[in-house]
């Protein structure tokens, strides 16, 4: 399903370099645009709470307790 979203001028401009410079349409060009920031934007926020955690003596101790349980997983003989 296709959906109009308004962009400037300048942005689609862009978008139209893009696609030419990549020879990919326009809409491929913008969803991998959209799909680059969203993961850049997870990557940003997981960060900003791994340092809040580092930041909190007692939160850190117990992630740290947390990925040591975590860790004996990986040695349970599965080999998946």
């Amino acid at each position: 399903m296709a959906v109009t979203a308004k962009i400037s001028e300048l942005t689609h401009v862009a978008l139209k370099q893009l696609a030419k410079q990549t020879g990919k349409p326009m809409q491929l060009v913008l969803e991998e645009a959209v799909e680059s920031y969203r993961r850049q934007k997870f990557f940003d926020d997981l960060d900003r709470q791994v340092l809040a955690t580092q930041a909190d003596p007692k939160a850190w101790d117990e992630e740290l307790a947390e990925r040591t349980l975590w860790e004996a997983t990986l040695a349970d003989g599965s080999e998946d």
